[in-house]
């Protein structure tokens, strides 16, 4: 007996499918499309998300617009200010943490104290929409008054306050 159930119980799992209903199919994994034509588009990140006429740049107007829409997600109560706790919640933690690490913290503080001007321990739109200025006119290199992703990347690969080099 003992050795007829093992043998019984693999026969079954192995009979399975011809016990299935008529019209029940096993489920399958989604085709994978065909041509990279068929893959949906990825969201646009980093500074070209606020390029809304999507001509490939970033003008002034469209980075304040997207900054004063990214303050008001940012604050969750909605009273018109960010905390800290508010400015860094969905800010990963380092590896695998629930807690930002000692330097990340240290680092949110730090951004935290730069933006908040007048030491009242809370970030208003004005104090955000500073850095954001402050922001913007960094990446905007060859000071034309719109921004893209490259012009970003070469802009903080070079400390603050270190002239620019364009290669145009």
């Amino acid at each position: 007996m003992s050795r007829l159930f093992p043998l019984a119980t693999a026969l079954l799992i192995l009979a399975a499918p011809a016990f299935a209903a008529p019209g029940d199919q096993a489920p399958t994994a989604p085709a994978a499309p065909a041509t990279a034509a068929a893959l949906p588009a990825r969201a646009p990140s980093g500074v070209m998300r606020y390029d809304t006429n999507k001509d490939g740049a970033v003008d002034h107007a469209e980075w304040k617009a997207g900054q004063e829409v990214r303050f008001k997600r940012l604050d969750a109560n909605g009273d018109g200010k960010l905390s800290q706790s508010e400015l860094f919640a969905r800010t990963p933690a380092a590896g695998n943490s629930v807690l930002p690490s000692d330097r990340q913290a240290g680092r949110q503080s730090a951004y935290f104290q730069r933006l908040d001007g007048d030491k009242d321990g809370v970030v208003t739109l004005v104090e955000f929409m500073a850095q954001a200025e402050r922001n913007f006119a960094r990446c905007d290199l060859d000071k034309d008054g719109r921004i893209d992703a490259a012009e970003c990347r070469q802009a903080l690969q070079r400390k603050p306050g270190e002239p620019a080099r364009t290669s145009r």
